[in-house]
């Protein structure tokens, strides 16, 4: 695992997780629903049901 490589992914997770929390009610309603709406098409697995190794 590079450490090097993860921390600038950590750090954009944290300024996305930022950004999502400082939107107003309305629109973070909106990004839920796009973000349901693009795990749907990309058939996300079932509840309960094990995700495959990638």
């Amino acid at each position: 695992m590079d450490a090097s490589k993860e921390r600038p992914n950590e750090v954009e997770g944290l300024r996305l997780i930022r950004a999502f929390l400082t939107l107003p009610p309305a629109k973070r309603a909106e990004v839920i629903a796009f973000v349901e709406k693009l795990a749907r098409v990309h058939g996300r697995p079932e509840e309960g049901a094990k995700a495959s190794p990638r």
